[in-house]
Formats: structure tokens, C-alpha cells, sequence
């Protein structure tokens, strides 16, 4: 199932969106995309709407058009779609091709995850062998050289796109209509490739030669007898694929027309311009290893990003079995409910919450950072259903002044200042551990707080057995061993709406 426009719009992480997505339990649901979006930190509610309200819908919801979750805008009389692809539908078209089921979201959302992109090293790459061409080859030399370096530019998209990743030069030179039949030709052909080698398939080929025969025009005219030699084997390629395409597929893919169209350049160009000069020994065995390395890096690079790939799809099919919530419940309900007697003291969040998040943590201890920026995450995505009590393990004993004086100046910030400032000065000492620059931002006096309350507070802990830290209770369960802290985050929705639990 394919949305990329849709990822696009919401400036979601393409990848961790379809981790998600295909690791959900109820997998490949509305449920399932519904949740992801929330987790994702796209804030929606999804609804079973009949037609007849959907003129009172916002300019913008997802719909379930043509079998794929779509975002839908309103511009005019007609709806903007956006899947997979791009179309303009009326409001007829819309009816009869899409589903009950709407979904209205937020705009406002976490920021998705840093991507490495590699273009401008691609970029950089071709522009240093495109100077390099202007300045010391012929015209034509330079002309074969852009040409090789245009076919490396679109075999590496579909090389890109074969592990998942939408590619917008591709998308453009197929057309971006849904339905066009343009689209659907490039797609059959490029992904139902029947050959393979290795691993390799014959579009993986196509940047194998491209490639090499980049870096051997960087030497013409000494190698013009090994690339004239090579763009006239390419002919066999070129009507491999006009036959696949007219004969077996019965349909043109404008990519692959496009390839053969730089490869008739290049042959043209080396037969009318390029001169025969001997090739000597120590340029064939260079030319040899040459292809042997880039053939070597391509099936490399194939076999690690397959590799990736199955993996990726067992670790998805996995994690629908460990988020499973009644899993997850029962593991929750198997501990004794603990009740305490103070839920006020470092309480942050909803006044009325659904519900209440215990964390038992120490100031020193390496670990409570993460579990403290876990549930500040959560206190900013469920303001009103949440409720955040922090739970410091203090005794009162005076031989720790340096505690003692950090735990006064956290006191002192909650009774005296608003709850952001108290957040984020406990996030603000996780970050320094400087009980000097704690002080100084809190404004503290310099007589220490009254702590009796947290000294109460450590003595419900030590009853409880609550000694190592941290430890994150749900309405008094304790949160399963068998399940990582950040694994929190599936569940939040249904815990919220679970009346057992809350």
C-alpha cells in the first residue's frame, strides 16, 4: 500500500512511517494507520461519516480513495487526491470511488527524524568530472560524458526506488496522473524485471555500465576504442528491452525509452566522432578491474540493502505480535497494584487525568534520563488525559548536601513557578548534571525547601519495594519487565480508553 504524496504533505519520515505502519497489530487496517499517525505525532480521529455530511468535512482529510488512504482537498467544486500519486477527482468521482471512512487530523505535529541524504555528494561528484570534461576534452568527448552521466543520474533513481523509496525524476517522466497508464507501464516493467543475476536485476546493469563507462570517458580519447566497443554492445541491450516492452509486456515504459534514447546518442556519437586509437595492454586491465569493482560495489550494495529489506519486513511482522495490547495488558495486570498516598507532590499534567504515570527515579541515576524525556513526550502529545507524578528517592539524610540541595531547588521551582518552568528544569539538569547551573536557573533561596514531603514519598517506594529506578507505574501497575520503556508509546491511546485501567 503506497501514499508517498500523502507522507510528503505531513513531512513524515517515509521510512519509520511504513516501519510503523507494517508493524502494527491490526496491520493494514484504518486502526492501524490511525495509530500510526498519532504515534508519528499527527494528532487525528478517524470516522465512519456518510456522504451527505462530507460538505461540512475541513478543507483537508484523509479518505480511503481507490483502495489507498488519500489526503483529500477541497479546491472549488472538485477534490485535490493524494496518494501514491496525484489526481483532481468531482465530487461525484469522489463518492463513488472512496469509502465512509474519514479521518481529520492536525498539522501540527513532532518534527519526523533526520534522513541522510546522499544527492549532494552525487551532485558534487558529477559536477567535478563535468568540469573536468569541459576543460580538457573536445566537444563531443564533453557531449558522451553528460550523457553517461544522465543515465548513472536515472539508473540510481530506480536503483533507489527497487528498495522502496519514491523517487520524484521518475515520477515526473512517467507522469504524475493516477491511472495514467504511463504510470502503470513504467511501474510493471521496472519491478516485474525478469532477469537475474546475483541478485542483480537488468535495470541494475544499467548503472553498472553507466557508471563504468562514466569513468572511462574521463579518459578519452585513450579509451575511445573501449567505449565505442561498449555502446555498440549496448545494442543488445536496447533490443532486449524494445522486445520485452512491444512483445511480452505489450506496453512502452518512458524510463526505459529514455535509457535506450541516451544509449542511440552515445553509439551515434562514438561512431561519427570518436577516432580509433590503440589500446594498449595496461588500459584493458584497467578497464577490466574497473568493471569488476563497480559490479563488486553494485551486488554489494544490492545484497546489504536486501538484506535490510527482509529484515526490516521480519522485525515489522514481529513487533505486530509485541504490540499487541491485550498482550501487553495482561503483562501489565500480572503485578500487584500498588497505591499510594500522595499524587500531588512533582504531579505535572491533566488535573483530571485518565491516567496516572508514576516514575520512581533518582537525580543520579544514568537511565532516569530517558525514562524522564519518555514521559515529558508523552505529557506534550496527551496534555489533558495524562497525569505525571515523579517520585525521587530521598531519606532526608544530610550526608548528601549536593541532593539535598538539588532536590530543594527542584521543590522550589513547582511550588513558585508555572509547570513548563518545573519540566524544564528537571530536563534542563538531565542535560547538564550541574547542581551550580540548577541552582542558579531556578532562582532557589538559599535555605533549603521543606522536604518532608519527599522523604514521605521515598518511604511509600521503599515499602513498596520500589528501590532500583527507574521504574514507571500505570494507575499503579507496574510497567512489564519484558517490554522496553519505549514500547509506551503503542499503547497510550488504548490504555486512555481502557475503563479497567483508568
Amino acid at each position: 500500500m503506497l501514499f508517498d504524496k500523502l507522507i510528503h504533505y505531513l513531512k513524515l519520515d517515509k521510512q519509520e512511517f511504513l516501519f510503523q505502519f507494517n508493524s502494527h497489530p491490526n496491520y493494514p487496517s484504518a486502526l492501524a494507520f490511525s495509530d500510526t499517525l498519532n504515534f508519528m505525532g499527527v494528532r487525528n480521529d478517524a470516522y465512519e461519516l456518510d456522504k451527505e455530511y462530507w460538505d461540512e468535512l475541513p478543507e483537508e482529510f484523509i479518505a480511503i480513495v481507490d483502495n489507498s488512504f488519500s489526503l483529500v482537498k477541497k479546491a472549488g467544486s472538485h477534490y485535490s487526491i493524494y496518494s501514491d500519486q496525484a489526481k483532481t477527482l468531482n465530487k461525484e468521482e469522489l463518492f463513488q470511488k472512496s469509502t465512509d471512512f474519514v479521518l481529520l487530523f492536525e498539522k501540527d505535529h513532532a518534527e519526523s527524524r533526520p534522513t541522510v541524504n546522499y544527492q549532494p555528494f552525487i551532485y558534487a561528484f558529477f559536477a567535478a568530472i563535468l568540469v573536468f570534461s569541459l576543460f580538457t576534452q573536445a566537444w563531443y568527448e564533453t557531449l558522451f560524458t553528460v550523457l553517461s552521466l544522465a543515465g548513472v543520474y536515472i539508473s540510481l533513481e530506480i536503483f533507489n526506488q527497487k528498495f522502496g523509496n519514491s523517487s520524484p525524476v521518475i515520477g515526473s517522466i512517467c507522469g504524475e496522473t493516477a491511472g495514467n497508464q504511463t504510470v502503470d507501464s513504467c511501474n510493471k516493467i521496472i519491478n516485474q524485471d525478469k532477469i537475474n543475476f546475483l541478485g542483480l536485476k537488468f535495470s541494475d546493469f544499467s548503472l553498472i555500465y553507466f557508471t563504468g563507462i562514466t569513468i572511462l570517458a574521463v579518459f578519452l580519447p585513450d579509451t575511445s576504442l573501449l567505449v565505442k566497443g561498449f555502446t555498440l554492445v549496448s545494442l543488445i541491450a536496447i533490443g532486449y528491452s524494445l522486445y520485452i516492452q512491444a512483445f511480452v509486456e505489450k506496453t512502452f515504459c518512458r524510463v526505459c525509452l529514455l535509457i535506450i534514447s541516451i544509449l542511440l546518442l552515445q553509439l551515434l556519437t562514438g561512431l561519427l566522432f570518436f577516432e580509433y586509437a590503440i589500446l594498449s595492454v595496461k588500459t584493458a586491465l584497467s578497464a577490466i578491474l574497473l568493471w569488476g569493482i563497480i559490479f563488486t560495489l553494485v551486488l554489494y550494495l544490492n545484497n546489504t540493502l536486501e538484506e535490510k529489506e527482509k529484515l526490516q519486513k521480519s522485525n515489522a511482522k514481529n513487533l505486530r505480535f509485541k504490540r499487541n495490547y491485550d498482550l501487553f495488558k495482561r503483562e501489565l495486570l500480572e503485578s500487584e497494584k500498588i497505591m499510594f498516598t500522595d499524587y500531588e507532590t512533582f504531579s505535572v499534567g491533566s488535573k483530571q487525568p485518565k491516567l496516572r504515570i508514576s516514575i520512581v527515579s533518582n537525580p543520579y541515576c544514568g537511565f532516569c534520563k530517558d525514562a524522564h524525556t519518555i514521559m515529558e513526550n508523552l505529557l506534550k502529545r496527551y496534555p489533558d488525559d495524562l497525569a505525571v507524578q515523579m517520585r525521587f528517592n530521598y531519606n532526608g539524610d544530610q550526608q548528601n548536601p549536593k541532593l539535598t540541595r538539588l532536590l530543594s531547588d527542584f521543590m522550589y521551582v513547582y511550588r513558585n513557578k508555572p509547570e513548563q518552568e518545573f519540566l524544564h528544569l528537571i530536563d534542563y539538569w538531565f542535560k547538564t548534571k550541574s547542581e551550580d547551573q540548577v541552582h542558579q536557573k531556578s532562582d532557589a533561596r538559599e535555605e533549603s525547601e521543606d522536604l518532608s514531603l519527599l522523604t514521605a514519598l521515598s518511604s511509600e517506594n521503599r515499602d513498596a519495594g520500589l528501590n532500583f529506578t527507574p521504574i514507571i507505574l500505570i494507575n499503579g501497575y507496574q510497567f512489564p519487565d519484558k517490554y522496553d520503556r519505549e514500547d509506551i508509546y503503542y499503547f497510550i491511546d488504548e490504555l486512555t480508553e481502557d475503563e479497567e485501567i483508568s
